[in-house]
């Protein structure tokens, strides 16, 4: 992987931190956050997104129209189960076991799918991040799975991590195989999703409106931050990227997650999460040097 690559990859691991921290504080929200952030993305980002379609050009062929809806329903899936996940139970166990699943299954279909090259240090780099979640999501400590309500956690973390794997492969797809451009990819898998929603949105359109007050600020927020961080990793693949090893590099953002609650919100951070960053560090080496 380039160094501009990881670079963007990187940038992408501190948005998708950000906005996770941010919708975790919506959590009760629900549905209606989901449906809000699509929105102020849709928005945000159709000013760029429309530059690109009139410079760059796009081919509307019938394996590209599938390809957005087959993504923008994954997406829709995938956003509603965070939600709803970040409801029921501790962002400390869902966010990590996600993350640690997603690329672990986007890897394998990376490789048997999309017929990508494997490397010793791309598969050691991808074993380390993996275990370095589920160190940070443990603080090292595997007892944790004999509490029921970390395997309501997990059960949701494992769901999630499922869809992450299944659109990351199909956006790759999109953007390596197809040729769309990212922005403007992401943008109408996002106005897809949106449109998609919008009908069940509006039977419950004023209890939903009530849902939102005093969360639109964050809804806007999310709405910036969350297709920006995949953007970047949208590029980053279409710039060469293996999706083998952009999907385990982007879980740098669990690593940051754990320095963000160890500086700014003085949590104690003991030996297990300790490890598990360093576990991350290593890997993200050897993704840079694979």
């Amino acid at each position: 992987m380039s160094h501009t690559a990881l670079l963007l990859v990187i940038l992408a691991a501190v948005a998708h931190a950000t906005w996770n921290l941010l919708a975790k504080r919506a959590a009760k929200v629900g549905p209606a956050f989901v449906y809000a952030y699509g929105l102020a993305a849709t928005v945000i980002y159709a000013p760029w997104a429309l530059w690109s379609m009139f410079h760059d050009g796009m081919q509307w062929t019938l394996p590209v129209l599938a390809c957005i809806v087959i993504s923008a329903g994954l997406h829709l899936g995938y956003s509603l189960c965070l939600q709803r996940g970040y409801q029921v139970a501790d962002l400390s166990v869902v966010y990590p076991i996600a993350r640690g699943t997603g690329p672990l299954l986007s890897t394998i279909g990376a490789v048997t799918l999309l017929g990508e090259p494997t490397s010793a240090a791309g598969l050691g780099g991808m074993l380390c991040v993996v275990s370095g979640v589920l160190l940070i999501a443990t603080q090292g400590r595997l007892t944790i799975f004999t509490q029921p309500q970390a395997w309501i956690g997990v059960r949701w973390g494992l769901i999630i991590g499922a869809f992450i794997a299944v659109y990351t492969v199909v956006d790759a797809y999109g953007v390596k195989v197809l040729l769309i451009m990212p922005v403007l990819f992401d943008w109408l898998t996002v106005l897809t999703r949106t449109v998609m929603f919008t009908p069940h949105m509006l039977k419950r359109r004023r209890s939903n409106w009530e849902s939102m007050r005093g969360y639109w600020g964050l809804a806007i927020a999310v709405g910036f931050l969350s297709p920006l961080g995949y953007i970047l990793v949208l590029y980053a693949l279409r710039m060469g990227a293996p999706l083998s090893l952009v999907a385990p590099a982007r879980e740098m953002s669990m690593m940051l997650g754990t320095f963000a609650g160890m500086i700014l919100l003085r949590e104690t951070v003991g030996i297990g999460r300790l490890l598990g960053c360093l576990a991350i560090v290593a890997g993200v080496v050897l993704l840079g040097s694979a």
